[in-house]
């Protein structure tokens, strides 16, 4: 794809979803179209679509950053070409999203801005985007999804629970991976959990939950999962990882649940002979956040390469947290804990220009977090994360 077709379409994508309340308009008039035209269409998508409209919107966005670097393009395409299987989308859903996706962005960018070749340029994106999620998915003999039973449920927090499942057959991820689940009680609406254990032939996964106030599916989830639950997992996303022979040394940085990846990815590393220098940062609101700190010192104390360091905004923790008031013993093997926004506290260490760099949190988290380290002289291109949907 040339420049000036790329040009064409982020221009007029950044024309429409850039005004005061463009990507709410982008995507209600995108189903709007969607469900008028392809009815049949409606049953593939959850009865409440508000997270799934703000997920739209972010997803073009990234897909439209990257049409000029397809190493990074196409593996994200093909991942969410094999999650959709678990839908049942067939070719011809495809064209249906492409046609109504078209006719909103042309309602809302007028007739002087939606010329000809801007149409064209459309059209060959969302062909390339199309043929390169259908292509994985014709390829892909894996599940389209993964059955799996609730054996633990363990509430760590009363907003936050550890939840174990079984799957029926073993699931082939990348520690670092995030893994999209369906609950019984919340049919269609599908949310993304990062494993945070490393692969195995048991087919064994524990996934840390938190509770988002005002959510759909987080606090049913927390909430009333019980033993012997089925679940529904898609297939893998995401591509963090810390590749076999890297000589490269890592800053990770997570906070609350994003702990859960990293640690899976240090899982994996300590089955390794030789790794490079790790330096965790796990953060929280109250020292109480920081719920699997027995984990990270057992893997300290085994693994001298890997340095953890406990970091939090507030020294008390909250007023409902039902806590013995007697002291705790320290752990072994972390580093002292630090007070102050994670991200600020990060930075202080310096550029990092040593280091590759991963950042697991809220998309809020994931930007002050990078936008301090660019700051302080960390290179953006040292720095990953998953997409922030």
């Amino acid at each position: 794809m040339d420049s000036r077709t790329v040009a064409l379409i982020r221009t007029t994508f950044k024309a429409v979803a850039a005004e005061d309340g463009g990507s709410e308009r982008l995507s209600s008039s995108f189903y709007s179209i969607l469900f008028t035209d392809y009815p049949a269409i409606r049953d593939f998508f959850p009865a409440a679509m508000d997270a799934q409209r703000d997920r739209l919107v972010h997803a073009i966005s990234y897909a439209l950053e990257r049409l000029e670097e397809p190493d990074q393009l196409l593996p994200f395409l093909a991942q969410l070409g094999r999650d959709h299987r678990k839908y049942g989308v067939q070719p011809a859903h495809y064209v249906a999203v492409a046609n109504s996706l078209k006719s909103a962005m042309r309602q809302f960018s007028g007739t002087e801005m939606w010329t000809d070749e801007v149409d064209s340029a459309w059209d060959e994106a969302l062909e390339l985007i199309s043929n390169a999620m259908i292509s994985a998915a014709d390829k892909e003999t894996t599940p389209a999804a993964w059955a799996a039973t609730v054996v633990e449920r363990r509430e760590v927090l009363r907003n936050l629970a550890v939840i174990r499942v079984q799957l029926e057959q073993p699931m082939e991820y990348a520690a670092g991976q995030y893994i999209s689940v369906q609950v019984p009680a919340r049919p269609r609406m599908w949310r993304y959990l990062s494993p945070a254990n490393p692969a195995n032939t048991n087919g064994e996964i524990e996934f840390h939950v938190r509770s988002v106030l005002g959510g759909w599916v987080s606090p049913a989830m927390v909430s009333h999962t019980a033993v012997g639950d089925q679940w529904m997992l898609g297939s893998p996303l995401g591509g963090l990882g810390v590749p076999r022979n890297t000589k490269r040394k890592m800053l990770m940085i997570g906070c609350g649940t994003g702990v859960a990846p990293l640690r899976a990815q240090i899982m994996a590393m300590a089955q390794r002979r030789v790794n490079p220098n790790v330096h965790l940062f796990v953060g929280g609101h109250h020292p109480c956040d920081l719920y699997d700190l027995q984990v990270l010192s057992q893997l300290a104390v085994v693994n001298k390469w890997l340095t953890v360091t406990p970091v939090t905004e507030s020294d008390e923790n909250p007023w409902w947290y039902a806590d013995s008031g007697e002291p705790r013993p320290e752990l072994p093997g972390l580093e002292p804990r630090m007070t102050g926004q994670i991200g600020k506290v990060v930075a202080s260490y310096g550029p990092w220009s040593d280091r590759d760099v991963q950042i697991v949190g809220s998309p809020s988290m994931v930007q002050t977090t990078k936008f301090r380290l660019m700051a302080a002289g960390t290179q953006a291109k040292s720095i990953r994360h998953d997409p922030l949907f």
